[in-house]
């Protein structure tokens, strides 16, 4: 904004709390908090509200130091000038932005506060643009010297118009320049979309994000003892003890740790067995450690998994989700006929993903064989023995609980302690020792061995339902140079048809949808893959109607078919920076990424309605095509630079954060490619396109 020196400057800031102030009163109105989504929108916008105060604020400027008319006169022409396509332009970008409020799923009322707080934020930087603006501008931008005294200063003797016709002229005059300049630019368009196939730049819900815990999760084999369980527990806290980012951990070992959300959503308070353990990692604060916890994480990894082979136990590093909390990064349902079967094709699935790249903590939710013994009370030799089966029943009971006998009183207490009898644990650990036991009779004390009939059988495994479906789940993550679940399940139908199947049954794979029956066998791929699904189908479905929208405005506005066509060449354009930047940082593409995409959709449009508005100006004056060309964008540079610096600058300061920086990335180098070939590109195909029907209405006018 120093470009109008710092009477402009100051003119446009205040734009900015005035209109930061109106929009937090109306997340109050809304019932939004201040939380991390709304105050990103903020930041999101801060580089976009600022656009039409620029607008309006350089214009009068331009038109106060050209002094072609009074002071007063020249603020409402300069505001008549700009005022109608700054309103479409601004609307083009709500017509950008809103749409993004209504992805379905999980991550919907996540990302809900980000377009509507944008899109009420454009709307009030409108309001201020129009209304304050104008008011600071005339007080603000004069320039100096009596108004009587007017020396029209020329366009084509700033700096702007000199360096704009140098570039643009050559590709005006030259068809043969003109056609290699779209050329590269539409080479450079595949490269980009190609990019997201060869996995130069891979495809991410949303990246980790970097917290300061993490958790460790510890299965053994069911049945396995309390102890067994602890002793495997202390070994992973020891190894924990020497990594330097760790400064504490709590071991929870038979029973759930502390739930989070993440661990709702994950059933961890059902961890209460003797075989499972948890313990909670606590990093460094991010501030103090270069590491990004997710790297802490992938980094002790292989050495956890070393002490779980020791032990046949399996451990899985936990990682808090930066979205909405799922069961596991990747999920696959298995559903059939038979439940034993549907068990068989999900060990196959099993083991499909442990061959997969990058894929890693695999499980499921199937326990271990389980042996169950059974002592049945054996009526004959219990009476010759001289005992009631209810006696062997009832005394086995009691010998194998707790039961409280009395309480214990201290003066101190204010509540009594129990006084539990049982056995020791030693003494009733395995069959033998429990068999060994003894019962009083007629004849003395007798073994239960002597009393009973042992039988074994199997345990029967948990059932689990998900829509009155059997199901058998198996959980896997993602770690590795492709962490996306995308790329793991993409590459999965060729595998699941080479899986062993009883005769006369078929896999089928779903990717969306729940199975309509179990009649045959069906995998549904969900977890994280099911919410990047949903909400890039919505951001895709989003963006086609912000297309649609953005062409309905244009249309009504310019009474024309063709020329918006013409300004939305900006929209791919953009895509060129984006891939780009992505690829440069080596960051995934993510949801945010795709929302800056959107936005910058509606941003880019804007300047093309600013420049090729301004180019009919000059036509209806009678400037030749060529001439108005080169003007409009020596006009309309100045204005467009500055509020892509707008974008640019407040995009940085999101730059660095984990879970929003694909959307700086987008608004950075999107904004910065996109608006040097809207300047090049979009007067080029405007010249391309409308050449023509301006030649031959000059004609005419020439004839006449």
């Amino acid at each position: 904004m120093l470009a109008m020196g710092w009477r402009g400057g100051l003119v446009v800031f205040f734009s900015v709390p005035l209109t930061f102030a109106l929009t937090l009163f109306s997340y109050y109105v809304l019932g939004y908090t201040l939380n991390r989504i709304t105050l990103f929108a903020l930041v999101f916008v801060v580089g976009i509200v600022v656009d039409d105060s620029i607008i309006i604020a350089e214009n009068m400027h331009r038109h106060f130091h050209m002094k072609r008319l009074p002071f007063k006169q020249a603020a409402i022409y300069a505001i008549n000038e700009v005022g109608n396509p700054t309103i479409l332009a601004t609307f083009t970008v709500i017509a950008a932005i809103l749409p993004m409020a209504f992805v379905s799923g999980m991550m919907g009322p996540y990302m809900s506060p980000m377009p509507i707080g944008a899109s009420i934020a454009m709307m009030l930087s409108l309001f201020v643009a129009l209304t304050v603006t104008p008011y600071l501008g005339y007080h603000l931008l004069r320039v100096k010297g009596s108004e009587e005294h007017k020396e029209e200063q020329g366009l084509e003797t700033s700096k702007i118009y000199k360096i704009y016709k140098k570039i643009e002229q050559p590709l005006l005059d030259s068809k043969s320049k003109r056609w290699s300049m779209l050329g590269i630019t539409v080479v450079l368009l595949v490269i980009s979309m190609i990019a997201f196939f060869t996995k130069w730049v891979a495809v991410k819900m949303l990246p980790f994000d970097n917290k300061n815990e993490v958790q460790v999760v510890i299965d053994m084999p069911e049945g396995t003892t309390l102890e067994r369980t602890a002793a495997v527990a202390q070994d992973v806290a020891q190894y924990l003890k020497s990594v330097p980012e760790v400064v504490n951990y709590q071991s929870y070992v038979g029973s759930s740790a502390p739930i989070t959300f993440n661990g709702l959503v994950r059933h961890y308070d059902l961890r209460g067995a003797s075989n499972t353990a948890d313990i909670q990692v606590n990093l460094l604060h991010k501030a103090d450690r270069e590491a990004q916890s997710h790297d802490i994480a992938k980094r002790i990894r292989p050495e956890i998994q070393k002490i779980a082979a020791r032990y046949n136990a399996n451990i899985k590093i936990v990682e808090v989700p930066p979205g909405p909390p799922v069961l596991s990064t990747i999920v696959a349902e298995v559903y059939g006929p038979d439940y034993d079967q549907q068990i068989k094709v999900a060990k196959q699935v099993e083991d499909i993903l442990k061959n997969t790249a990058d894929v890693v903590d695999i499980d499921w939710m199937v326990e271990a064989p389980q042996i169950e013994y059974k002592l049945e009370a054996d009526k004959e030799k219990a009476m010759l023995n001289g005992v009631a089966p209810q006696q062997i029943v009832g005394n086995l009971t009691y010998l194998m609980g707790e039961h409280p006998i009395g309480n214990l009183y201290d003066e101190k207490s204010n509540d009594a302690v129990n006084i539990v009898m049982k056995l020791e644990d030693a003494d009733k650990s395995t069959l033998q020792e429990v068999t060994n036991l003894k019962i009083k009779g007629q004849m003395g004390m007798v073994p239960v061995s002597d009393l009973v009939k042992v039988k074994q059988d199997t345990l029967q495994k948990t059932i689990y339902r998900k829509d009155q479906k059997r199901v058998v789940y198996v959980l896997a993550d993602m770690a590795g140079g492709l962490e996306s679940p995308a790329y793991a399940i993409l590459g999965m139908e060729e595998k699941l048809k080479e899986m062993t199947l009883p005769k006369g049954y078929t896999v089928n794979e779903l990717y969306m949808n729940q199975p309509d029956s179990e009649n045959d066998f069906t995998v549904k791929w969900d977890g994280e893959w099911q919410i990047t699904l949903e909400v890039f189908r919505d951001l895709g479905a989003a963006f086609m109607v912000v297309v649609i929208i953005i062409y309905m405005l244009i249309v009504g506005w310019f009474q024309n078919f063709k020329t918006p066509i013409v300004m939305m060449v900006a929209i791919p354009l953009s895509l060129i920076g984006i891939v780009f930047g992505h690829w440069l940082l080596g960051a995934f593409f993510t949801a945010t990424s795709f929302i800056g995409m959107i936005a910058l959709a509606g941003v880019m449009v804007r300047n093309s309605v600013l420049l090729i508005d301004f180019i009919e100006i000059r036509l209806n004056e009678g400037i030749p095509l060529k001439q108005a060309i080169i003007e409009a964008g020596a006009v309309r540079t100045t204005p467009i630079l500055l509020t892509t610096g707008a974008v640019v600058i407040g995009a940085v300061i999101i730059l660095f954060d984990p879970i929003f920086q694909g959307l700086a990335i987008s608004l950075v180098f999107g904004a910065i490619v996109s608006t040097l070939l809207t300047l090049l590109v979009i007067p080029l195909i405007y010249y391309m396109t409308e050449k023509k029907k301006w030649e031959h209405n000059k004609e005419v006018e020439d004839t006449e």
